[in-house]
């Protein structure tokens, strides 16, 4: 419908489709004359809806409309809220696109939603076929109620005057907007409703990850350890190992970065990163090792807090039992404390680390500051100087102590540079993962790695190694110093080389607290580093399992998944949380678990390197990170650098780690969840596919790897289970099998039924373990349509070789259109040169109208028991008085249960009837998934056809199912060479390496059939011969002409010989083959255009009449056999 400016339109009542023309108002009157001549093309204004306007239209009306269009705005009747959901730019109304009429909508963010999304409603954009068929006649009850008439003005531009009462739209939208999902709505306004309505907290990227980040990375290392690390491997070598941590975490943050900015991130941290780009697999096995790490790192960081109070509570003499259990008391309060710090809610948890980030800062500035105030006699015999370039010098160097060497050094350091995931930890809690993570993430490395250089290079500058604490240890006049730094500054501390002291930096834990300015301060920082880890520790590991268990990726610990309050807290995993850092405060020797908790995270920072690596080998056009500053060899190199790592740090529990790895990914690759995330290990598959393909492709074919590649024509593969079954015995694991379903019809109704049950009926093999594809074509006709599958079905060289059909069972009582069709199909296999195998079992394969009755009955039994539950509800819904009520309520109860158990017989007699019925038919269905019992498989090799009907059988044998059973081969020969038939065909047999029971030859092929069997064969093609003979050549020429498929007196008697073998083949199969399991024979082949259809029919009919299943095979002549090695 073109567009027409005139209001007219919208009263014409053939109109069957919704238009809006909104055009600028004129401002005068001359110019609205101007417009009605049409000098100048009309100008189109959108609707748009504003919250200054409290979410009305904004329309332009002529004076003396506005009383009446706001009377109409609160009269209740709908606005914005009831609009269509093609509602295309900037919520402008739907139908108006860029000036036009059309349901073409414009891009739009909430079309890209998932249907769960939280931050915004998902809209359904029109489908292609909405957009491309023709609009559907409206009905009279569907078409638009337009009101408000006063508001048109023939001579003028109409302003707004529609109401929409029934929306005619076509039944998918319909369906979508009644199921909620297509609500308009604006990102951020839903997120800020959100917000508003439930109180839901977001962190941005300072309070969320920088914070964060850094107290998890700042722990106790920083205050107690990293002096003697300075002093064991010196200045130079401390700052690489410092720089090989950092270089560690850098690069597991660029990829953590990369990965992070790569579309949505949900809540789940590490476990999500890794889990959407690696799969399931990967994700589900690190996820809960890593959750389980970071609740024992709680123990472990409670432990290290306990342990400093006990050191304070035995300096002031005030142990409550022994120093182990008042560790367990303290652990036990400190993490009681933290619990309801963090069941708080996300906020409270937020301040509490803000604050122990202050104080945590203020004790490192505390540190640099002391080591500028001059320092007194005591704190030098202690071995602080302030900066002295001796000290420096001296200290520069390595001096291994202990047995210590550099890879021990750095493994004892490296899980002070860990923490850098705690941010991404709570990505589902974060405004804007995707900014917010790479930004606080790399931030705090940068920081963190900066503190950690200076205060070692500072440590390292003002303290020497070794120092007595003596004040009395000066430097006697003349003694040599021999280039001590303490020497020369006047204090002699060579003692120290034959005995042990207590101080300087590799004798004493608390150097910063003798450093700094103010000691308590140092306390301070460390119950600061422990508590803000431990804190975060607790958080991250029941954010990151609530995860987990949402995915249902372990079944059994689902009840985890449930979150609480307004920001979804788990506290069941908190609880769990608890449990376990209870457990290993009190029992657990936190040594010996240490390095392997050091080594979950590993893990995890490897698989996050390896993720980024994948994602960008697979290369996959998902993969667009808006994060650019990465590599992929970097990241390769970054999970190579952390798996070398994890053995450095301790390598009995790398290989624990790697052994749990693997259990949990073999445990959940086995259960396969149902989940599909777009992995990029699914992207590799495809590559990996293509690339096999194509490689394939430069390979030539040769004999002794030729497979049967089979398309079967099954229909919908439920339909025809057996066909399948047997096709995909020969094929499974060993050839192409396509699945092939031809719909024939008008072509608007087959294209749709056709794309809306591919994914359906592949979902179908798939699940029923069938290792096959399914493909279907709509064409004119069911030639066409397999003609079409023959030629272009296949890739490369994985193209189909062989077609497999079942027998046409009621080709006698079939239209002849469908007989030629089903004849043509067999010429064009051969025209294609495929091989052509016809399978015919008794029963028939076709178990559609079973399949529709239990499909009936599944319905009429959900029907009865939604029936018994509404009598049940409704049995005492009125209360009765008295002995009247009574004999009332048990009447009305005895008649339901009457009629309800009269129904019940009628569904029963009806199921044992169909039963019944069908039973043989269900079986023969089934008949090729059971396993086969001992028998033989006879195969009447009468003609060489390539040996495909050799090879098919030996297939078979190969198979579980078939493998009891035994080839015999019948074959044709002279009644005077029978014993040189059988070696000859022995002979060959065992040049193919195909092992049989028996070799029989057939002598009789040739005689003719006994009289019953041909009599039989006579009165089946009675109805389709022509007898020409029998009329005069006037009516014999018209009869030929109307009807062509009829079989001719000439072609019987031209074709009488090989009429009489298919019978006579028949007689000797059902008296050599009638107790096999199966039978395997050469199929008969007609000459196009020279055998007529109903002749050839006749002949695979008699042949195959009566007998086991039976495979009618003809390859293309083509070896599929050779002898040669």
């Amino acid at each position: 419908m073109s567009m027409n400016n005139s209001p007219n339109v919208f009263l014409d009542p053939n109109a069957n489709r919704f238009q809006v023309n909104i055009i600028n108002e004129s401002r005068d009157n001359n110019e609205a004359s101007q417009e009605d001549v049409g000098s100048d093309p009309p100008h189109y204004e959108e609707t748009s809806f504003t919250d200054e306007a409290h979410n009305r239209l904004r329309i332009s009306y002529r004076p003396g409309k506005r009383e009446l269009y706001d009377n109409f705005l609160q009269s209740g009747e709908k606005t914005e809220a009831s609009l269509h959901p093609y509602d295309t730019h900037n919520k402008m109304y739907y139908l108006q696109t860029f000036g036009h009429n059309t349901m073409d909508p414009v891009p739009k963010i909430d079309y890209y939603r998932n249907t769960g999304s939280v931050s915004g409603n998902k809209l359904n954009r029109p489908s292609l076929l909405e957009i491309h068929e023709q609009l559907a006649k409206v009905s009279g009850k569907e078409r638009y109620n337009f009101s408000l008439c006063p508001l048109l003005d023939t001579k003028n531009v109409f302003v707004f005057c529609v109401i929409l009462q029934n929306i005619a739209v076509s039944t998918g939208s319909v369906e979508r907007v009644a199921n909620g999902e297509s609500t308009a709505g604006d990102e951020t306004t839903a997120s800020k409703e959100e917000e508003n309505k439930t109180g839901l907290v977001k962190f941005g990227w300072v309070k969320g990850v920088l914070v964060r980040c850094m107290l998890n990375i700042w722990g106790v290392m920083l205050f107690i350890r990293l002096s003697w690390i300075v002093g064991q491997a010196g200045i130079g070598l401390g700052v690489i190992i410092i720089l090989l941590a950092t270089m560690v975490t850098s690069i597991t943050g660029l990829s953590t970065s990369a990965i992070a900015t790569n579309g949505f991130v949900r809540g789940g941290g590490a476990y999500y990163l890794i889990s959407r780009s690696l799969g399931p697999e990967f994700g589900g096995s690190i996820g809960l090792i890593f959750a389980f790490a970071n609740a024992v790192a709680v123990a472990m960081y409670v432990v290290g807090f306990a342990e400093t109070v006990v050191e304070l509570l035995k300096e002031s003499d005030t142990i409550m039992v022994d120093e182990s259990n008042d560790i367990r008391i303290i652990g036990t309060i400190t993490v009681v404390c933290l619990l309801g710090i963090s069941v708080a809610g996300m906020e409270w948890e937020a301040k509490a680390q803000v604050i122990l980030l202050v104080v945590l800062l203020i004790a490192i500035a505390n540190f640099f500051i002391g080591t500028v105030i001059p320092t007194n006699n005591e704190k030098k015999a202690r071995g602080f100087f302030n900066y002295q370039a001796s000290i420096f010098a001296e200290n520069f160097g390595p001096d291994f102590r202990g047995g210590e060497g550099f890879f021990s050094v750095f493994a004892i350091f490296f899980p002070a540079a860990t923490g850098i995931l705690a941010g991404a930890n709570i990505s589902g809690d974060l405004k804007d993962p995707q900014g917010a993570i790479p930004k606080g993430t790399m931030l705090a490395i940068l920081i963190t790695t900066v503190a950690y250089i200076g205060v070692a290079i500072c440590a390292a500058s003002c303290v020497v190694r070794d120092a007595t604490g003596n004040i009395n240890d000066t430097v006697v006049s003349g003694m040599s110093c021999n280039g001590s730094s303490a020497c020369n500054l006047g204090y002699d501390f060579s003692r120290c080389r034959n005995q042990p002291c207590d101080y300087g930096l590799m004798n004493n834990f608390q150097v910063m607290s003798m450093v700094s300015g103010f000691g308590p301060l140092i306390t301070a920082g460390i119950f600061s580093a422990t508590l803000s880890s431990a804190l975060a520790s607790l958080v991250s590991a029941p954010k990151v399992f609530q995860a987990l268990c949402k995915d249902n990726v372990y079944k059994g610990l689902h009840f985890f998944a449930k979150g609480y309050g307004k920001n979804n807290e788990p506290i069941r995993g908190y609880v769990l949380t608890f449990v376990i850092a209870m457990a290993f405060i009190l029992i657990a020797e936190l040594n010996t678990i240490a390095p392997i908790i050091s080594n979950f995270f590993l893990a995890s920072y490897a698989l996050i390197n390896f993720s980024c690596f994948h994602a960008s080998y697979a290369k996959s056009p998902g993969w667009r990170p808006a994060f650019r500053y990465y590599n992929m060899w970097v990241s390769l190199f970054g999970a190579l650098l952390c798996c070398g790592v994890m053995f450095v740090i301790n390598w009995w529990a790398a290989l624990i780690t790697y052994a749990i790895e693997l259990f949990l990914y073999i445990y959940v690759t086995y259960k396969k969840p149902e989940v599909n995330w777009g992995s990029s290990t699914q992207a590799l598959y495809y590559i990996n596919a293509l690339d096999s393909a194509l490689a394939l492709t430069a390979v030539e074919d040769h004999v002794k790897n030729f497979r049967p590649q089979c398309i079967a024509l099954t229909g919908a593969p439920m339909i025809r289970p057996a066909l399948l079954d047997i096709t995909h015995t020969f094929t499974k694991n060993n050839g192409l099998c396509i699945c092939c379903e031809v719909y024939t019809g008008p072509r608007k109704l087959c294209v749709k039924e056709m794309n809306s049950g591919m994914a359906k009926k592949q979902a179908w093999l798939t699940k029923n373990k069938r290792k096959a594809f399914y493909a279907a074509v709509a064409a004119d006709s069911f030639r066409d349509g397999v003609k079409s599958l023959l030629q272009a079905s296949g890739l490369g060289r994985m193209k189909p070789n062989t077609l497999v059909i079942g027998f046409k069972k009621d080709w006698r009582n079939a239209a002849a259109s469908q007989v030629e069709n089903y004849v043509g199909v067999i010429h064009d296999a051969f025209d294609f040169e495929l091989g052509m195998i016809i399978i015919r079992i008794s029963q028939g394969f076709d178990i559609s109208q079973v399949l529709q009755v239990q499909e009936e009955l599944e319905k009429l039994e959900q029907e009865r028991l939604a029936l018994e539950a509404t009598i049940k509800e409704n049995e005492f819904e009125e209360e009765k008085s008295g002995i009247c009520g009574f004999f009332r309520k048990a009447r009305k109860l005895n008649i339901s249960k009457h009629e309800t158990k009269k129904g019940n017989t009628i569904n029963t007699i009806q199921s044992m009837h169909v039963g019944e019925f069908n039973q043989k038919l269900l079986e023969a269905s089934t008949q090729f998934k059971k396993k086969q019992g001992k028998g033989t498989i006879d195969i009447w090799w009468l003609f060489d056809d390539g040996g495909l009907t050799i090879l098919i059988p030996y297939i078979l044998t190969i198979r579980k199912k078939w493998k009891n059973c035994k080839l015999r081969i019948f074959t044709g020969g002279k009644a005077n060479r029978i014993e040189e038939e059988k070696l000859v065909m022995a002979s060959l047999l065992s040049k193919f390496r195909i092992k049989f029971a028996d070799i029989n030859i057939i002598c009789d092929i040739n005689m003719k059939p006994n009289k019953e069997s041909w009599k039989f064969f006579e009165e089946m093609i009675e109805p389709y011969r022509l007898h020409e003979s029998c009329k005069d050549i006037t009516t014999a020429e018209k009869l030929k002409r109307e009807t062509p498929w009829k079989i001719t007196d000439a072609e019987l008697e031209a074709f009488k010989e090989k009429s009489y073998r298919q019978v006579r083949l028949n007689e000797l199969l059902q008296e050599h083959s009638r107790a096999a399991n199966l039978i395997v024979l050469s199929l008969p082949v007609a000459r196009k255009g020279v055998v007529s259809d109903y002749l050839y029919m006749a002949w695979l009919e008699i042949l195959s009449k009566n007998l086991p299943p039976t495979l009618m095979v003809r390859g293309n002549h083509k070896n599929v056999l050779t002898f040669y090695s």
